[in-house]
């Protein structure tokens, strides 16, 4: 039995490897098979294959423009699905058009499969935005063809309904949920407070500058985070699941920070089982990435969120943690946002505790659900 996955991989991304980490070990469970029956389509094949033992191959082949590289890709990778029995296209936040590559390209392996008589699923996936007629479509004939399709939350099936998918669509969480390890250890108070940020607005990462919106943001987190410091003997530990973007951002906000000597920076790139090593190390995370909340939540680790897409808010409002997640705009209108988030979740420690751990075995048990779509289209 051959499969592949494809999706937003070696791109250096440890949210979205976590997604791929997990992605194989459900399909490898499922099935019963060895990684090396198992395709990757990635940013960087030769990473992946090392790092996962799977046969890999490039995403897309650049050739001059757009429709040149379309035309290559679909050549070169049509030859390879062809010989797939099943093919994955997630997860991830792939649905979307924002930098205009992305509905094409994962369009383009709808079209691979489809015209090879290869069945795939839509798995996992997150949705939006999608702003041009071009990407709609490209995300409609995907949905439409698919054996069945499935998103990561409710705004995402949401969105897709409103473009004219009249496909079933299935919510079931983000694939990573299902690298659950439960492997925390109550503190009797929260004490280690792990923090994630994100290069907003700027210039070395950002599809635009805008350093005042950026200075911004650094300016509130570190605000925010002396006042924790100060009210109560908290340690800050901060580390990066995009290195190293984030860990660049983290030094700049420690920078600001009065209470600097209350913190620490793990500066080195950490892969997904690595980022559960950390996550479960701590009492809270406070979380600007996304996969930085879901693997907190793998750790059973209470999270606060800052809403810098619509993508964090929507897992909050999934996990239903909306009073803890914080618009990025209004970090440096309110110094006390964490402070009051953190005296709240002290305030009941425990259950606190053990409404992240219910939290964690039921988003764990939603993301499992999802394996059934593999079996289901192979048996048609």
């Amino acid at each position: 039995m051959k499969i592949g996955i494809v999706g937003n991989y070696g791109n250096d991304n440890n949210g979205d490897e976590a997604i791929l980490l997990s992605i194989i070990k459900q399909v490898t469970s499922t099935f019963n098979i060895g990684r090396s029956d198992l395709t990757v389509f990635s940013n960087n094949p030769k990473q992946t294959a090392t790092r996962y033992g799977v046969t890999s191959f490039p995403l897309y082949y650049k050739n001059g423009n757009a429709v040149k590289t379309f035309g290559k890709t679909f050549s070169a990778n049509r030859k390879i699905v062809k010989t797939l029995d099943l093919l994955i296209i997630g997860g991830g936040g792939i649905l979307m058009d924002l930098y205009g590559r992305e509905a094409p390209l994962f369009g383009s392996y709808a079209m691979m499969a489809k015209n090879s008589g290869v069945p795939y699923v839509v798995y996992g996936c997150g949705a939006g935005p999608l702003n041009t007629g071009l990407g709609k479509w490209f995300i409609r004939y995907m949905c439409k063809h698919a054996d069945s399709v499935s998103v990561r939350d409710p705004e995402s099936k949401e969105l897709l309904q409103s473009i004219g998918v009249k496909q079933s669509i299935q919510v079931i969480g983000d694939p990573a949920f299902s690298l659950r390890e439960g492997k925390r250890e109550p503190s009797a108070v929260p004490v280690s407070i792990g923090v994630t940020a994100v290069p907003y607005y700027h210039a070395g990462y950002w599809p635009e500058e805008d350093v005042s919106r950026y200075d911004d943001y650094v300016e509130g987190m570190a605000r925010n985070l002396d006042r924790l410091a100060e009210q109560h003997g908290v340690k800050i530990n901060f580390f990066a699941t995009k290195y190293p973007q984030d860990a660049d951002v983290t030094k700049d906000i420690q920078a600001k920070m009065a209470h600097a000597d209350r913190t620490s920076i793990i500066d080195e790139n950490l892969l997904p089982e690595r980022i559960l090593d950390v996550t479960a190390q701590q009492d809270i995370v406070i979380g600007t990435r996304l996969h930085s909340l879901i693997l907190a939540t793998c750790t059973e680790t209470p999270v606060m969120a800052i809403s810098y897409h619509h993508k964090v808010h929507d897992f909050m409002k999934l996990a239903e943690l909306e009073q803890f997640a914080f618009p990025i705009s209004e970090i440096n209108q309110n110094h006390d946002l964490f402070l009051e988030a953190f005296n709240e979740m002290e305030g009941d420690w425990t259950g606190t505790s053990e409404r992240t751990e219910d939290l964690s075995v039921r988003l764990y048990e939603d993301a499992m659900k999802g394996t059934e779509q593999f079996r289901n289209a192979l048996k048609k």
